[in-house]
């Protein structure tokens, strides 16, 4: 029986978390079905560019979200 695999399953293996058995299921998978292949590659591609992504908000808006919450006006639930 062929195992079909998911973008879930590529994900799992682009991070590491599969299993040694699924890894090498993965791996031939990989190198026979090229529609499976173009989206790792793909997914690959995605990760690295996430890892350049700075989430951290500018100082302005940081000061904006913080004079809000002071501004707001909150009342304890009784």
């Amino acid at each position: 029986m062929t195992k079909t695999f998911t973008q879930d399953d590529l994900i799992k293996y682009i991070y590491r978390e599969t299993t040694a058995e699924e890894t090498t299921r993965m791996e031939t998978a990989l190198t026979f079905d090229e529609s499976l292949s173009a989206c790792f590659h793909e997914l690959s591609k995605t990760v690295k560019l996430l890892k350049q992504v700075s989430f951290k908000p500018s100082e302005s808006c940081l000061d904006k979200i913080l004079s809000y919450s002071k501004s707001y006006d909150l009342h304890a639930l009784r």
